[in-house]
C-alpha cells in the first residue's frame, strides 16, 4: 500500500481532479455540437482532428513531459540557471517545431485526409495555428511540472476545456447560419467552427500559464542569482540535449498515438475501395471518434495525469540510484490509476446503451455497442501510458518507441485485414486494433521495466482487488439501473441512482477487500470527502 508521505500520489490525485473536471466539460458539450453538427459534421471533425492530433504529437503533445523531465533533473542538482536555459531552448524549439507542423497543417491538409474526406479541409485549416500555440503550452505546463506543482497546469486544463466548449458550439452555430447552404455545407462549415473552439481553448489556457510565470518571474530569477553551481550550460549543448531528449520522447508517443488516424486513412480508403457511400463511413466514424473515443478518454485522461506526475519523482529517484524507491512509485502510480480506471471500464460497459443514450440523444446504436466492446481498452491503455512515462523518466526513450512501432504494425494489419475481408463489420475493425495494439504495448512495456529496473507488477494489489470490488459494483449497476427502469422509465434518472450506488458500492467493497485504512484513503482523489461518506455508511469508524 502507499506511504505514509507520498507527493506523487497528492500530485497525481489533484492533477486527475482537474483532468477528469476538463473530460466531463469535454464531454457534456458533445452533445451540442453533435446536434449543431450533425453526424457527417462530427465525422468532419473527426478526421480533421485526426490529422491535427498527429502534428500536434510530432510537434508538441510530448513537450510537457520531456521538458519535465530536463529540468526536474536539474532542479535537483540545484541548478537552476541551467534549468532555466533548458526552458528557454525548449521555448525556441517548440517555436520552430510547431511552426512547421501548423504551416503543413494548413497547406498540404488535403494530403493528410482521406482521398474521399476532403470536405474536412477547412476545419483542419483552422486548426493550424492551435499546433504552434500548443507547443508552446506544453513547454510552460512541463516547466511548472518540474517544480512539482501541477496547479498551474490543471487550472490552464479546466480553463482550456471551459473555452474550447462555448467556442466550438457558438462558433459552429455562426458558421452555418452565415455561410451555410445546403446538407453538404453545413456539415464542413459546422465542423470548421467546432475547429475554432480548440484554438480559442489552447489560447485562454496560454494565457493563463503566462501570467502565472509573470507572477513567479521574481521567486525563478532569486533562485537563479544564489545558483553557485560553476558549470553553466551553452545554449548550443542545451538545444542538443533538448533534440536528443525531447524528439524520441515525441516520436515514441506520435507512434504510440498515431494509429488513431492511420486507422481513419486505412478504414475510410479502404471502405470507399469496397463501395461503401462516404457519408455512411463519416457517419460511423463520427460516432467512434466523437462519442466512443471521447467517453473512454476520461478514465484514460486519469492515467496520462499520474504519468505526468510520476516523471519529475522517477527521474529524480532513477539518477540517484534509488531503485527500491523508483519502483516503489510506479507500483504506487498504478494502484492509483486502477483505483479508477477498472471500476471506469467495469461500468461504461455495464451501462453502454444508457449512458450514450443519455448522452448523446441524437446518437444510434452503433455507440452503445462500440462502448460495451471496446470498454476494456480503458484499463490496458491506461496501464501502457503509465509505463510509457516511466521508461522515459529513466531514459530508456528509445524502448517505448521500439514497443509502440511493433504494436503499431499489429494494429495497421489488423484494421486492414479485417476491414478488406469484413467490411460488414464498420468501424468494429478500428476498435479490434486498438484493442490489440493496447495489449501489445502492456506486455512489451512490462518486459522492459523487469529489465530495467528490475520491477515486478503487483497484480494481486494493483488489478486483482479493484476488478473483484468493480465486478460487484457492475452487477449491482446492472440491477439497480434495469429494474429502476421497469419501474421508472426514464434514463437519466434510472443512470443518475444507478451511477451512485454503483459508486458506493465500490467503495465499500474496494475498503473491504483491500483493508484500505483512513489515512490511506485520504491520499486518493478526493479522498477527505470519500472518508466521510465512508463513516457515514460505517465502513470508517
Amino acid at each position: 500500500m502507499m506511504s505514509e508521505k507520498n507527493g506523487l500520489v497528492k500530485n497525481a490525485s489533484f492533477l486527475m481532479m482537474a483532468t477528469l473536471i476538463s473530460r466531463v466539460i469535454g464531454l457534456l458539450y458533445r452533445s451540442p455540437l453533435g446536434v449543431v453538427l450533425g453526424t457527417v459534421g462530427l465525422g468532419y471533425y473527426g478526421y480533421a482532428n485526426n490529422v491535427y492530433v498527429i502534428l500536434l504529437l510530432i510537434s508538441a503533445y510530448s513537450i510537457p513531459m520531456a521538458v519535465s523531465k530536463v529540468v526536474s533533473e536539474r532542479l535537483a542538482l540545484k541548478q537552476y540557471r541551467n534549468a532555466q536555459k533548458v526552458f528557454h531552448g525548449a521555448l525556441l524549439y517548440a517555436m520552430i517545431v510547431g511552426g512547421v507542423a501548423a504551416l503543413v497543417a494548413f497547406f498540404f491538409g488535403n494530403y493528410l485526409l482521406p482521398v474521399n474526406q476532403q470536405q474536412a479541409l477547412l476545419a483542419l485549416r483552422m486548426l493550424a495555428p492551435t499546433i504552434f500555440f500548443s507547443a508552446i503550452l506544453g513547454v510552460m505546463r512541463g516547466y511548472f511540472q518540474a517544480h512539482s506543482t501541477m496547479m498551474p497546469t490543471s487550472i490552464s486544463q479546466i480553463l482550456e476545456q471551459i473555452a474550447n466548449a462555448i467556442v466550438s458550439i457558438l462558433a459552429a452555430w455562426l458558421l452555418i447560419k452565415k455561410f451555410a447552404v445546403d446538407e453538404e455545407t453545413h456539415a464542413i462549415y459546422g465542423a470548421a467552427g467546432g475547429a475554432m473552439g480548440t484554438g480559442a481553448g489552447v489560447l485562454t489556457g496560454l494565457a493563463f500559464m503566462l501570467i502565472v510565470y509573470a507572477a513567479n518571474r521574481k521567486s525563478i530569477h532569486k533562485k537563479i542569482a544564489r545558483d553557485k553551481h560553476t558549470q553553466e550550460e551553452s545554449m548550443v549543448g542545451v538545444m542538443k540535449i533538448i533534440f536528443l531528449m525531447v524528439t524520441p520522447i515525441i516520436f515514441n508517443t506520435f507512434v504510440y498515438n498515431a494509429s488513431s488516424y492511420l486507422d481513419s486513412k486505412i478504414f475510410s480508403d479502404i471502405l470507399n475501395m469496397k463501395g461503401i457511400a462516404a457519408k455512411v463511413v463519416s457517419g460511423q466514424w463520427g460516432e467512434y471518434s466523437n462519442y466512443y473515443i471521447t467517453l473512454i478518454n476520461i478514465p484514460l485522461a486519469l492515467s496520462s495525469a499520474t504519468s505526468s506526475a510520476m516523471m519529475p519523482e522517477i527521474a529524480t529517484r532513477f539518477i540517484k540510484n534509488e531503485y527500491k524507491e523508483a519502483n516503489e512509485k510506479i507500483n504506487e502510480g498504478i494502484q492509483l490509476t486502477m483505483f479508477l480506471c477498472i471500476p471506469a471500464a467495469v461500468g461504461l460497459a455495464v451501462l453502454a446503451f444508457p449512458i450514450t443514450k443519455v448522452l448523446f440523444p441524437s446518437s444510434g446504436t452503433l455507440s452503445g455497442q462500440l462502448l460495451l466492446a471496446g470498454s476494456i481498452t480503458v484499463i490496458f491503455s491506461a496501464l501502457s501510458t503509465i509505463t510509457n512515462g516511466v521508461l522515459q523518466a529513466i531514459g530508456k526513450a528509445r524502448i517505448p518507441l521500439r514497443n509502440s512501432a511493433i504494436s503499431l504494425v499489429l494494429n495497421v494489419i489488423t484494421v486492414a485485414v479485417c476491414s478488406f475481408a469484413a467490411p460488414q463489420m464498420g468501424v468494429f475493425s478500428v476498435l479490434i486494433a486498438s484493442l490489440i495494439l493496447a495489449v501489445a504495448m502492456c506486455v512489451l512495456n512490462a518486459m522492459s521495466l523487469k529489465k530495467y529496473l528490475g520491477h515486478k507488477n503487483d497484480f494481486v494489489n494493483g488489478y486483482g482487488k479493484p476488478l473483484a470490488a468493480a465486478a460487484g459494483m457492475g452487477v449491482v449497476a446492472w440491477i439497480v439501473y434495469y429494474g429502476l427502469h421497469l419501474l421508472v422509465p426514464i434514463r437519466i434518472v434510472c443512470l443518475g441512482v444507478s451511477v451512485i450506488l454503483a459508486a458506493l458500492v465500490y467503495l465499500i467493497l474496494y475498503v473491504i477487500v483491500t483493508k484500505t485504512t483512513v489515512e490511506q484513503m485520504r491520499r486518493f482523489p478526493m479522498g477527505n470527502y470519500v472518508v466521510k461518506v465512508l463513516r457515514i455508511l460505517k465502513v470508517f469508524r
